[in-house]
């Protein structure tokens, strides 16, 4: 059939049935010249113009050796071309060709005998510049030997995403051979969540062109599925020379040792910020539960999901650790969780006394002073670390897969034992997250001995202090009565305030306010030194300037210890009263129906510093009249100034009369807290007529 007799219906088949043309051709420059059985040009392609310079006019009809040879090749060609003409075999090779500028350049042929429908012969001869070739070969060459050899991964995808070739090394990164690969679209090979993200990549290049470089992705395939490999993908976009987008060159380097010792590096900077964290976090106070609280803060959510701490009971009762023949028994001081869970329910609240069965982590700590690790947890294992059956339903639903305890010992005992377990963390427990535990604990455990420690001092010398101020006698004569002593709870030991009343004869009543610089059972043994000698000092009848004058000598030979004081004498008789003050914050005065002040008393220096004489002031304190003595405790703090704190304690004062025992309890209600880091010693009278007896 002719072509002008084909059916449109044919020629839209034909034109569906074409694919698009390979650019390689073109960039060979590919040239076509058809020879006549006597050596003459017939035909002369544009290629042919490019390549040898001549154009068609210019060509066609000429003998082809000599218009293309120089004279000393023309004879081996003609007798190549006889051979092709005469025997049909082709002939392929480099020849020697005349360019019309008279330069020479090896030309690479494809000669092939033609034959048409009458049994002529023609020569086609297909010809190509060497150069351009061989640099195409090397380059084909050294492509091969990457894609085959290179220990990075390389694929081809097209448009679609599907792979179109693919080299060794991806193919054995993907766990699925190179044939596997080929026609299968980019999900179909990796199908993990964080393959996703690359896949947009390769989308987002093949729209834009511009490439992606060394974006690192992390995940598992089929050739390791138990492990997390990394990998920097490269992606580029291919094009032919016209332009028309091919599809993306993916290039593929295994990081995975880069990525797990980066990791590793990480871990040991977290590690490190841990320790230096749990360095400046833990034991700022001198409070168990406290210290045993940020002790859980530092590991919840950084190194644990839920963190328990344990006491033995016998070390917060005794300071000693009594295990005795039975289970151990626990007092929980702190539990945290990352976040809401019902696993915290499992956990025995703070202040709670428990014991552990005989194959719980707890009770194997405490037997061996040895740390335990539960990398994977099953159901029988969650039974071992949870108090009952109960609890280990609530650690089961809560997800809860590792586990380990480590004892807290300090200065060689064993004092309690911390328990730490993950959930939502998916990684286990290992045994560089145990030796982190270890260390936290070990430095953790000595800050809550100190605290046990300083809690057992504290209550003996908050015992002996007690003991040694005075039982408040009934009102005096003249006067009505209200005194308070309260200890900081949030101090490092006990101070040594106090406050002392005094009966006199003539009906007169001494008061005495101090406090003694220092803390602890030796500050309070001063303390209850020099209320001792102020209350045998007042016996001799002494004006209140001679009586500091005394306590002074005394407190020298008490040295290190200075203190503060206030004494005051007053006479129900004469309505009067007599004060002297060494070195300690001035009493306030409220007069019958009058404005609360500071008395203007001069100060004098404190007790056991001496060479400075004390003086005492006289003023009338008639009924109705109130004084308030007070340590610094009530009105100092570390952040409020002095003045200020002083003009509150006057506009207390400033209210409706109160009793004397109200107005104790509502200035220790308004201004100290007993979170604060000082205690208070507060002594309030009130002047009330002389019975006529």
């Amino acid at each position: 059939m002719r072509r002008e007799e084909q059916r449109p219906e044919q020629a839209d088949h034909l034109a569906g049935a074409a694919a698009d043309p390979s650019g390689l051709m073109d960039l060979l420059g590919v040239a076509a010249v058809l020879l006549e059985a006597d050596g003459k040009i017939d035909m002369w392609s544009p290629q042919a113009e490019q390549l040898f310079g001549y154009t068609g006019d210019e060509a066609v009809g000429q003998y082809a050796a000599p218009l293309l040879l120089h004279p000393q090749h023309q004879d081996a060609a003609i007798t190549l071309f006889a051979d092709v003409m005469e025997t049909g075999r082709g002939w392929a090779g480099a020849f020697p060709v005349r360019h019309k500028d008279g330069s020479t350049r090896m030309v690479e042929f494809r000669n092939v005998r033609l034959t048409d429908s009458l049994g002529d012969h023609y020569a086609l001869g297909l010809a190509t510049d060497r150069i351009a070739l061989r640099q195409m070969e090397r380059k084909l060459a050294l492509s091969n030997r990457l894609v085959t050899q290179a220990p990075i991964g390389l694929a081809v995808l097209d448009t679609e995403l599907r792979y179109l070739a693919v080299n060794p090394a991806l193919s054995a990164m993907h766990g699925v051979s190179e044939a596997g690969h080929l026609g299968r679209r980019f999900r179909e090979i990796l199908s993990g969540a964080p393959f996703l993200d690359a896949e947009t990549v390769m989308r987002q290049v093949l729209a834009s062109g511009e490439p992606v470089v060394e974006e690192q992705v992390v995940g598992r395939t089929a050739a390791d599925p138990e492990n997390d490999h990394a990998w920097a993908v490269s992606v580029y976009r291919l094009e032919d020379h016209q332009g028309r987008v091919l599809g993306i060159a993916n290039v593929v380097v295994d990081v995975t040792d880069r990525y797990r010792a980066a990791k590793k590096a990480d871990e040991a900077q977290q590690r490190l910020r841990l320790m230096a964290n749990g360095s400046a976090r833990i034991g700022t106070t001198l409070e168990v539960e406290r210290t045993a609280r940020e002790l859980a803060d530092v590991l919840v959510p950084d190194l644990a999901d839920m963190v328990s701490v344990d006491l033995l009971d016998s070390v917060l009762e005794t300071g000693r650790t009594d295990l005795g023949e039975g289970p151990a028994l626990f007092r929980a001081v702190a539990v945290k969780t990352a976040y809401p869970t019902d696993a915290g329910r499992a956990l025995v609240p703070p202040g709670h006394l428990t014991t552990y069965h005989a194959e719980h982590p707890a009770s194997y700590c405490i037997r061996s002073r040895r740390p335990f690790l539960l990398t994977h947890l099953d159901g029988g294992e969650l039974a071992r670390i949870a108090t009952d059956s109960a609890a280990a339903g609530l650690l089961a639903r809560a997800g809860v897969h590792t586990d380990m305890a480590v004892p807290l010992i300090a200065r060689e005992k064993i004092i309690g034992v911390m328990s730490l377990a993950r959930a939502r963390n998916p990684l286990p427990f290992d045994d560089d997250d145990l030796t982190l535990a270890c260390e936290l604990a070990s430095s953790a455990a000595l800050s809550i001995d100190n605290a046990v420690l300083h809690q057992h001092i504290r209550s003996a010398a908050e015992t002996l202090q007690r003991s040694l101020l005075p039982q408040l006698p009934p009102d005096r004569p003249g006067l009505e009565l209200a005194a308070r002593y309260r200890p900081a709870e949030a101090r490092s030991e006990v101070g040594g305030d106090w406050y002392d009343v005094i009966a006199l004869d003539g009906d007169r009543t001494a008061l005495a306010v101090g406090d003694v610089m220092g803390s602890g059972i030796p500050a309070a043994t001063t303390m209850g030194r020099l209320r001792t000698a102020t209350s045998t000092l007042a016996d001799l009848d002494l004006e209140p300037a001679r009586i500091l004058t005394h306590l002074d000598k005394i407190t020298r030979d008490l040295d290190p210890y200075i203190a503060t004081c206030l004494y005051a004498v007053y006479d129900p008789h004469r309505e009067q009263l007599h004060v002297a003050s060494a070195g300690h914050l001035p009493p306030v005065l409220v007069r019958a129906g009058g404005q609360p002040h500071l008395l203007d008393l001069p100060t004098g220096t404190p007790l056991g510093v001496g060479g400075v004489p004390f003086e005492s002031t006289t003023i009338g304190f008639g009924p109705g009249d109130r004084l308030v003595l007070y340590t610094d405790g009530l009105v100092e703090t570390r952040h409020d100034p002095i003045d200020e704190r002083l003009e509150e304690l006057l506009r207390l004062l400033a209210v409706a009369d109160r009793s004397p025992e109200e107005t104790c309890d509502r200035l220790l209600r308004q201004l100290w807290h007993p979170a604060g880091h000082d205690d208070v010693a507060l002594l309030i009278v009130r002047a009330q007529p002389l019975s006529a007896d």
